[in-house]
């Protein structure tokens, strides 16, 4: 395939013949999934295959290929199949994937210089602006996911409160921010890493939809300005982890506003409902956010990874990251040339041309397309809520805000029947749900992401939790 050194095909039609075939092949993966488990588990003997020594000698492109289709393929997560529902994972298209090829041929680095990859994420962050009602001030940048957007959006915030300065001294003040009990931990996460630590981020109770009770952070913020502490960033979640719940958005802003505090929504999933007519009116406020953090990989469907932060003042992000390094110098022309490129709003350098994958899936599909998916999710949320009511041997146990459904079997120390229910549901293949903890107990939780999930689906659902609860040990 490669002669000497050269690392190109040595036979171009031999490579053309296997590339071609590789998609066919995983087209056809995608296109028959119902025909296979949700999930299956790697046996050891293939789990082997990945303990081998660093090769020195390279093997064929055809070998390489045949290794991927017995030794990987069956054994992914499964978040393509109709029958995923944990966690919270997108399921990509094919067009995403087609674009992601694209994307990996051009291998063009989007962290600056002047070419069209600069300019496809700019559109992107354009396309943001308006789905959020953010001004033309306003800045986007791609990342890997919501948990690194939100980090960043920490850095913008404290860079808000004490300029330019921090980033050469740090801060001498005990820094406070504020966010719900039902808060992502990786809002904790976020607050170690900038080196405010995690004590320093003060959570609130939640009423009994999930939605933080804004009264307790009212009051948390008045204590800490009474005992020198100084409040800089309050976090609203559009789409709590656990129960998709959504924080009174317009509440906060309000708050963060009296206060003079950064305004950050983690809006992992649910920030994009706003594609959504129906929907949109459960974020009102979002767009008086400061800044947004939100994945294109979950409810987007674009493959994975494509988080995103948008920020009100780009110019503010640009001085929290921009950096003078001589090998950053800009050009009036030429490819050196551009004012401001995205290694200016965070901290990598080398970056990936993800916006492509998003740009290709609002251009095939557009907003209409996604926010009915969204929908769609939505109304099977409530489907699998009644269906669980009314047979009895299950309960629901929150409130089903946007498309995730907590619930388990009914009676006393059932947690641990729920844990078993997940963990047959997987190991059979019949579906993926996911387990979580509400009020000290193993429930089981699905979260509806999936554009290809359909009520029949859910009936499936239900035919496999009732095997499983007949089961003897559950």
């Amino acid at each position: 395939m490669t002669a000497g050194s050269r690392l190109d095909p040595g036979d171009w039609e031999e490579f053309r013949a296997l590339a071609h075939e590789a998609l066919d092949g995983m087209i056809d993966h995608i296109r028959t999934m119902r025909e296979r488990p949700v999930w299956t588990p790697a046996p050891p003997e293939i789990r082997a295959r990945f303990t081998s020594d660093l090769p020195r000698k390279g093997a064929s492109l055809g070998e390489a290929l045949a290794i991927f289709d017995e030794a990987i393929k069956p054994y992914a997560t499964g978040n393509l199949h109709p029958a995923f529902m944990g966690w919270v994972h997108g399921a990509g298209t094919p067009v995403g994937m087609v674009a992601e090829m694209l994307a990996a041929g051009l291998n063009a680095n989007c962290g600056g210089r002047d070419h069209i990859g600069i300019e496809v994420e700019r559109q992107i962050a354009r396309w943001m602006r308006q789905a959020f009602g953010f001004p033309e001030t306003a800045a986007g940048l791609f990342v890997t996911g919501t948990s690194m957007a939100n980090f960043l959006a920490v850095l913008v915030a404290r860079h808000a409160l004490l300029g330019d300065e921090v980033r050469r001294s740090g801060t001498p003040l005990q820094l406070r921010a504020y966010a719900s009990e039902a808060a992502h931990g990786c809002i904790a996460q976020a607050m170690e890493m900038a080196g405010l630590g995690s004590d320093n981020l003060r959570r609130a109770p939640c009423g009994p939809d999930g939605a933080v009770r804004v009264e307790f952070l009212r009051a948390m913020i008045a204590q800490d300005r009474a005992q020198g502490a100084t409040p800089f960033l309050l976090v609203g979640t559009a789409g709590a982890v656990n129960l998709g719940a959504i924080d009174p958005l317009d509440e906060l802003a309000d708050l963060a506003a009296r206060e003079k505090i950064w305004l950050h929504v983690d809006g992992a999933f649910g920030a994009l409902a706003a594609f959504s007519p129906r929907l949109a009116p459960l974020l009102k406020g979002l767009e008086r956010a400061d800044s947004i953090a939100f994945d294109f990989h979950k409810w987007g469907q674009v493959p994975y990874s494509a988080g995103f932060l948008l920020t009100r003042d780009g110019a503010l992000q640009k001085r929290t990251f921009a950096s003078s390094n001589a090998y950053l110098t800009r050009a009036s022309r030429g490819l050196a040339a551009g004012e401001s490129w995205p290694c200016d709003y965070g901290p990598d350098l080398s970056r990936g041309f993800q916006a492509l994958k998003t740009w290709f899936t609002f251009k095939v599909f557009g907003t209409e397309a996604l926010g009915r998916a969204i929908e769609e999710a939505c109304d099977l949320a409530v489907y699998l809520a009644q269906r669980l009511t009314e047979g009895g041997l299950f309960e629901v146990k929150a409130p089903v805000t946007l498309n995730i459904v907590c619930f388990g079997l009914r009676g006393e120390s059932a947690g641990p029947r729920n844990r078993i229910l997940v963990e047959e549901l997987h190991l059979s293949g019949a579906a993926a749900p996911s387990l979580t903890i509400l009020n000290g107990e193993p429930v089981v939780r699905c979260a509806l992401v999936n554009h290809r999930t359909r009520r029949e689906d859910i009936d499936a659902l239900i035919d496999a939790l009732e095997q499983a609860a007949s089961n003897g040990e559950c």
